[in-house]
């Protein structure tokens, strides 16, 4: 349970390792690491590895399947290690699949792409007609064929009660409020919309310190502040009864 941990939390030696190589590991690499590449670059045990993927994923950094002796990564934003709704490109080659539409927007400022020109691209949830957008270091520079929307269909309530992806897995982009509101009629739950601003200004707070600063603390979730947040955003909640 992520919602409510104590933020933030120590982080163990082993923890920081971890996270510093995954994150090196994938954008050289272009995919996550197995065990075995994460005990050639740190060092560590098994049993080591395992667990500071469990101190990681309490303090909402990734999400791995605790039950598998493998730990297997999941995700660890902003990259996922399944075939998501976003796929970014660099140097015009397939990089990775991406977490969700907000993470989107922020990879760009990831330090292995300083000074690059990404391509993210992805669909409308509603017709899976396709969206494209280019960001270099945190600044979209065009669209096509337009700026979407970012819909959400998960009440804030439910973000991280267990892990993120959930959470992220109803983070999508639609090309308008007619299309978003076709998609909540096919999955059948009411949604918030973002613009691509107000994107921007959500995730800004972790844009240059995520993958930048070695000891950058946990996250924790906390529906109330989120509530706020989102409302200080001017994003409209009346669909969610809030």
């Amino acid at each position: 349970m992520a919602q409510y941990v104590p933020n933030a939390m120590e982080w163990s030696e082993r923890a920081l390792q971890v996270r510093a190589f995954v994150f090196d590991f994938w954008a050289e690499q272009r995919r996550g690491p197995n065990l075995r590449d994460v005990y050639e670059g740190t060092g560590l045990s098994r049993r080591d590895i395992v667990q500071a993927y469990k101190e990681l994923q309490t303090g909402i950094v990734v999400v791995v399947d605790q039950d598998s002796p493998n730990c297997d990564i999941i995700k660890i934003p902003p990259y996922s290690a399944f075939p998501s709704q976003v796929a970014l490109y660099v140097d015009d080659s397939f990089h990775s699949f991406i977490g969700c539409a907000h993470e989107a927007v922020a990879v760009s400022k990831m330090p292995h792409f300083a000074g690059k020109e990404v391509r993210l691209e992805s669909y409308c949830a509603c017709c899976l007609e396709p969206i494209t957008f280019w960001s270099r270091e945190f600044e979209v520079t065009r669209y096509e064929p337009i700026e979407p929307l970012v819909h959400v269909a998960a009440q804030v309530w439910d973000w991280v009660h267990d892990d993120m992806k959930s959470m992220c897995d109803h983070t999508n982009f639609v090309l308008d409020r007619e299309h978003g509101e076709r998609y909540e009629r096919q999955i059948g739950r009411r949604g918030i919309y973002f613009t691509m601003d107000q994107v921007h200004a959500y995730v800004e707070p972790a844009v240059g310190t995520r993958g930048w600063d070695y000891h950058w603390p946990s996250q924790s979730m906390s529906p109330e502040k989120l509530i706020g947040r989102l409302q200080e955003l001017g994003i409209d909640l009346t669909p969610w009864d809030i």
